[in-house]
Order: structure tokens, then sequence, then C-alpha cells
């Protein structure tokens, strides 16, 4: 059992730091994707303020497909280029959104989210999967909040596909 303790009230630098270093305990070993992406969207609900819903969407056949998350139930697809999701899952790039309302083609799968951020998930170069946070406070993720995520993510991509 991993004791995990973190407080998420510290610097940014400093939450984000101590998130990839217990991200990277949790799925080191372990060759379950699934699994592993369930207890990372547990771990960034549990200690990034602000959020509604953290979890990941995972590319399947051309399309994203609902995967572990927690919060409210879900779109469960999405094609690749619609709303911010299938964006990120397009560019390969995060997109931080202040206002998810003004976002061209916004899908509202909570109609109580108002910003969002999601990283792709690159392995050997491809999107397989997208991390999706989201938040019932505009204009809610910072650059630092971007820079951390994106440093977790790419830290444990090999472990969730």
């Amino acid at each position: 059992m991993l004791d995990i303790s973190i407080d998420p009230d510290q610097p940014a630098a400093e939450l984000y730091a101590d998130l990839t270093s217990f991200a990277t305990a949790l799925v080191d070993g372990e060759p379950d994707a699934i699994a592993n992406m369930a207890n990372i969207s547990a771990l960034i609900w549990q200690y990034v303020p602000g959020l509604n819903w953290a979890g990941f969407y995972r590319v399947i056949d051309d399309e994203l497909v609902l995967g572990p998350f927690q919060g409210k139930t879900a779109c469960i697809r999405i094609a690749i280029g619609a709303g911010v999701c299938g964006a990120a899952a397009a560019t390969g790039e995060v997109q931080r959104v202040a206002d998810v309302h003004a976002f061209p083609g916004h899908i509202a799968c909570d109609a109580d989210s108002r910003s969002e951020l999601v990283v792709p998930v690159l392995k050997d170069g491809a999107v397989i999967a997208v991390l999706d946070l989201d938040s019932p406070l505009p204009d809610h993720f910072r650059p630092e909040d971007e820079a951390g995520i994106a440093r977790l993510i790419e830290a444990i991509a090999n472990n969730l596909g």
C-alpha cells in the first residue's frame, strides 16, 4: 500500500512535483493501462483543487472512448477533432481553455464545467489517450497547472498504453 500525503494548498510547482512522484510510484511495475489510468485519475481528483471531473479518453479505432475517470457520468465517444478533447487528440497539443462555452464545437458532457485542461498522452510519438480535467470555475487552470500536469503525463505515458 502506498501512503500518499500531499498538501493541495502548497505552491503549484511543489504540488505537481509531489503528484508526479506519487503517480510514477503508482504505475511502476503495473502493466495494465486501465488500472493505471484509474489510479491516476483518482490521484488527480483527490489532490488537484477545483475539479468537477478528471479522467481519460482512450484512442480506439480513430475516436476517443471514455476511460477511467472521477466525477459525473460522461460522454462515451468523441470524434477526433471534436471539442476540446478531440482537438488535443488531433493536434497532440495541450488544450487549456478558460471558457469552454466560447470554444468552437465544445461538447458539454457536464453543463457545470466552465474551464478545461486536456493533455494528450503520447507513446512512440502517437496520441494514445487524453487526460481531461474540468472545472466549474471559469479560467481555473493556470500555466503552472498546464506545465505540471503535462510533466506528470509525460513521466508515466509508457504505463498508460
